[in-house]
């Protein structure tokens, strides 16, 4: 199982942890979901595509970077 790391970019608060960690967590393949809000850290564990994940992220309301 491989790990990629992002950074999200717009999280202010523990809700704006919440959406981001459920949209991802959505994406057929992941099995795992862990974000930072201090850094803005995204990691996710699975077998994902990085589309998939910058899609869910800003269906989330936030900006990959």
């Amino acid at each position: 199982m491989s790990v990629k790391t992002y950074t999200v970019q717009g999280m202010t608060c523990g809700h704006c942890v919440s959406s981001v960690k459920e949209e991802v967590g959505e994406i057929a393949g992941v099995t795992g979901v862990e974000v930072d809000l201090d850094s803005g850290r995204l990691d996710v564990s699975g077998d994902v595509a990085d589309d998939a994940v910058r899609k869910a992220v800003e269906e989330a309301g936030y900006t990959l970077v």
